[in-house]
């Protein structure tokens, strides 16, 4: 049995170790002591906002005069919203207007962003990872034609494909779209670039001692060490078709092939003819429905954005 004085000892709380919080707190200080100093600029903060507002602004005022009617959108304020919020019946009228030729166009689009960006940042890949690890007769001309064709600006082909393709009969059908969206000279240098220090040799002769196939190596060891420059020419190649215009235009007269810049074009130029509807909050409305998708893509493929998955893949 224990006594009155040993069940109280025993029931008596441990006592703190008092230097324990001053250690902490001085380990803390240290920390942040050996942190560098943030610096703040009110000339910089000033200089980075004004791009930001000067991006910004075109996006907010086609939200706001996207709400309103088409009597409120020249008869009010361009920076605020009107009496009615429209927003819905503009919607509506959009994806209705011309017995909802807008979802025809919609559909091209995603048509010409699937096939074209999709197929030409794979044969980038392909192309930028045997450039970079595989050594042929010519390598440095192809290399030096895929330099020069990165500073040619897409507009100035546009004629003289147009004219390759018309003796071809390609034109007035998507492959007139779609062939030109397939090569990307820019994405293809990008990905050799990276593949020269991104895919390590030694991992490409392990897999080809354990008995793989070049193409088994591409597409389970190369492209997932090729995800981050992959990523990033696939943004650039969707954002480039989705609002792939001057293409289009000269190569599509059907207007059921129109992707949605041209045919939303097509409906703010049927204004100013003496039989055509003036439907300008549709063409807002279309346009702020165009950029929806490009956010979507975006949101999805940021958490791809990391680099450094080669890190730790061979022994230094």
């Amino acid at each position: 049995m224990l006594t009155r004085e040993q069940t109280a000892e025993a029931v008596r709380p441990a006592p703190r170790r008092r230097g324990a919080p001053k250690r902490r707190a001085t380990a803390r200080r240290l920390r942040t002591r050996n942190q560098p100093r943030r610096q703040r600029s009110v000339a910089l903060t000033v200089l980075m906002t004004l791009p930001l507002l000067y991006s910004l602004f075109p996006l907010v005022w086609l939200v706001i005069n996207s709400t309103k009617s088409l009597d409120e959108l020249f008869s009010g304020f361009g920076l605020w919203f009107g009496g009615d919020f429209a927003l819905w019946d503009n919607i509506v009228g959009v994806l209705t207007y011309d017995d909802g030729i807008y979802g025809r166009w919609f559909a091209n689009s995603l048509l010409y962003v699937v096939i074209g960006a999709g197929g030409s940042t794979l044969l980038a890949a392909l192309a930028g990872y045997g450039l970079a690890k595989f050594d042929f007769p010519g390598r440095r001309a192809v290399l030096a034609v895929v330099l020069g064709a990165v500073a040619v600006p897409g507009t100035a082909l546009a004629v003289p494909t147009f004219l390759l393709f018309s003796n071809m009969g390609l034109t007035n059908t998507p492959w007139g779209v779609l062939i030109p969206l397939l090569v990307t000279p820019f994405g293809l240098f990008l990905l050799y670039s990276y593949a020269n220090e991104a895919v390590p040799n030694e991992v490409i002769d392990a897999a080809r001692v354990d008995g793989a196939g070049e193409f088994r190596i591409f597409f389970t060891i190369v492209l997932r060490l090729l995800s981050p420059a992959l990523v990033s020419v696939l943004l650039l190649e969707v954002v480039g078709a989705w609002n792939n215009y001057f293409l289009p235009l000269i190569m599509l007269s059907d207007p059921s092939w129109f992707p949605l810049t041209v045919g939303l074009n097509q409906w703010n130029a049927q204004g100013s003819s003496a039989e055509g509807d003036f439907v300008a909050h549709l063409v807002l409305t279309g346009s702020l429905l165009t950029i929806v998708p490009l956010v979507i893509v975006f949101l999805c493929l940021q958490r791809f954005w990391r680099s450094g998955l080669a890190a730790g893949s061979t022994k230094g």
